[in-house]
């Protein structure tokens, strides 16, 4: 009998695992909606409530640091109780939290809503990050996976253009969150119909009714139902925070994370500030939420170049080198433009690296830890890593705050992506296989 994980990672895949890995790509565009949906509030948000940058820019990370708790407590729980229930207690979280926000009259307590809905973006991430790694063969692993991180801009995408058509036509700021909150509970029962446990996180714990969960699975997928379940093979890592700095993981594991840290500070201070910059250069919000919108479709593009590079050559390397044109993108992103169309072709090549680089980082941490680690590995990288996310904005408005003008903001903090490129490139990892 033979195991159905090497079954997955041999055939060809069924359409209920594309479809399966669709809607994971799909909760990752939610959840670039989600993050950056704070980001086209801000103009509005500052202009009504009269706050400076530097109250701005913890207001835009506050979600972050709910993202970082989040992907490690909740990655963790992933791999306790299973991809899918830990799917749709995000999902709950992510839409009660965007209704919340759109409630909120000042600094405090929309930080608080933010807090809480991070929570739920966090675990989201890692999750499905742990579901497509599962639910694809071994030939197209890190096409889907880089596929499923290029969901986040095609979210800011599709989101950012229905958020600008609301500020424009509301007014209000408040309409942004309304939105996503009916969008993201939307998505319970897609993920209910058609997202099933994964067989590896199946064959792994063994849960009550694990074999049936199994052969239904296998049915629809058109292949054999297995008379039992495989032999367990000996656990060698336990889910645990110690397995995940055991020897010959603990250093993968501190310089992935140190690689996601510096990046996402790069990475975050560009998305979350782009439309306050474009309104401080003299254009109106509505036009700022439309360079943001420009630089989410580079950084789509960027990931869709970055998974077919992946079929031709080592991810690591491609992921590198993004990394490296990315801090100079944003270095020049920060030299400033008098025109619209300047700015959004500038953002649009930033994310293009940046994303791309983030798109390429996903596959190297899924493919770095095996089955019984994955979610709580990729929780924990993502977590600390989200400290990362956080200081950027932050540290951001406070330079600004501090007299200090765009352009040296740019550049000091394009250098922690720059930063990223050097670790990942001196990381000495085997890859994993997913199962």
């Amino acid at each position: 009998m033979e195991d159905p994980r090497a079954l997955i990672a041999r055939e060809p895949m069924h359409y209920r695992q594309v479809i399966a890995i669709a809607i994971a790509t799909a909760l990752n565009a939610l959840d670039g909606f989600d993050v950056l949906s704070i980001s086209f509030a801000a103009p509005g948000i500052a202009k009504d409530w009269g706050i400076d940058r530097a109250a701005l820019g913890l207001v835009l990370s506050m979600e972050l640091f709910g993202m970082g708790i989040g992907a490690f407590v909740l990655g963790s729980l992933a791999d306790r109780i299973g991809r899918r229930p830990t799917l749709l207690a995000c999902l709950v979280i992510m839409a009660v939290g965007m209704a919340l926000a759109s409630t909120a009259s000042g600094v405090t307590v929309l930080s608080v809503y933010r807090l809480f809905t991070g929570l739920g973006i966090g675990g989201m991430l890692a999750a499905t990050n742990a579901v497509v790694a599962e639910c694809s063969n071994a030939r197209r692993r890190n096409l889907t996976v880089a596929i499923m991180a290029g969901g986040y801009p095609i979210g800011a995408i599709v989101g950012g253009s229905i958020a600008s058509f609301l500020l424009g036509s509301t007014g209000r700021w408040e309409a942004v969150f309304e939105f996503g909150s009916i969008a993201t509970a939307c998505f319970i029962p897609l993920v209910l119909w058609l997202v099933p446990e994964t067989m590896a996180f199946l064959l792994h714990k063994r849960p009550a009714g694990a074999l049936e969960k199994i052969n239904r699975t296998l049915v629809l997928q058109n292949r054999a139902p297995i008379g039992q379940l495989p032999p367990a093979e000996p656990v060698k890592e336990k889910a645990s925070l110690a397995a995940l700095f055991a020897p010959g993981m603990a250093s993968v594991t501190i310089m992935l994370t140190a690689t996601y840290f510096f990046h996402m500070l790069t990475f975050y201070f560009l998305v979350k500030w782009i439309p306050k910059i474009v309104v401080d250069l003299g254009f109106a919000p509505a036009l700022a939420g439309g360079v943001l919108v420009w630089g989410n479709v580079g950084g789509a593009i960027g990931s869709v170049t970055v998974s077919l590079l992946s079929q031709k050559m080592g991810i690591r390397p491609v992921v590198v080198a993004a990394m490296i044109m990315g801090a100079v993108a944003v270095a020049v992103f920060g030299q400033g433009a008098v025109t619209l169309g300047y700015l959004s072709a500038i953002a649009c090549v930033a994310c293009f690296f940046t994303n791309g680089a983030t798109a390429g980082l996903y596959a190297v941490i899924a493919q770095s830890y095996p089955a019984s680690l994955r979610a709580g590995g990729t929780g924990l990288v993502i977590g600390i890593g989200r400290a990362g996310a956080a200081l950027g904005p932050i540290l951001a408005g406070l330079l600004f705050t501090a007299g200090w003008s765009l352009s040296p903001v740019a550049i000091a903090l394009g250098c922690g992506t720059l930063v990223g490129g050097v670790i990942l490139a001196l990381i000495r990892y085997r890859e994993t296989a997913i199962a």
